[in-house]
Formats: structure tokens, sequence, C-alpha cells
């Protein structure tokens, strides 16, 4: 398999992980991909910053999935503010 087919494959699972542990109500396959894999942008860059190492896809899974959380945090909140 190509290597950005498992890419996708983590940034669904991510996002519906993430959905999961927020109680969401799901964002369906596009969004959920859509969330994990800015989830993965956000969570690299965050564990980059705390100096957290992670690898392989396990590793990969962790740091979308807790990107995809901050990131649904943060839309909660701008969507709550402009209320």
């Amino acid at each position: 398999m190509p290597y950005w087919f498992w890419w996708i494959v983590i940034g669904i699972v991510a996002g519906w992980l993430a959905g999961l542990v927020m109680k969401g109500s799901g964002y369906g396959l596009l969004g959920d991909l859509i969330i994990g894999a800015i989830g993965g942008l956000i969570g690299g860059y965050v564990f980059g910053l705390l100096k957290i190492k992670s690898s392989g896809p396990l590793g990969a899974l962790i740091t979308a999935t807790v990107g995809a959380i901050l990131l649904i945090v943060v839309v909660r909140a701008i969507r709550g503010a402009s209320r």
C-alpha cells in the first residue's frame, strides 16, 4: 500500500476518535478525514513544541487524535463566542 494511504486511514481514525472523545455527533467520513489531517498537523506542531517524540503508526494516531481534539476545542470555542 502507498504511504499516503496510511495517512488517510490514520486521519479518518483520528478524526473519528476525536469525535468520540469530544462527545460529538460525528462529522461523516470526509469530515473525520479533514479533522484528522488538520489534527495531525496541529498535533505534530504541539508535540514538537513540547519536545514529545512519537513514532510509528500508533504514535501518528495519538499525535493526530490529540491535535484533532485541540482543533475541535478551538472550533467549539469560536462558535460559542460568536453566538
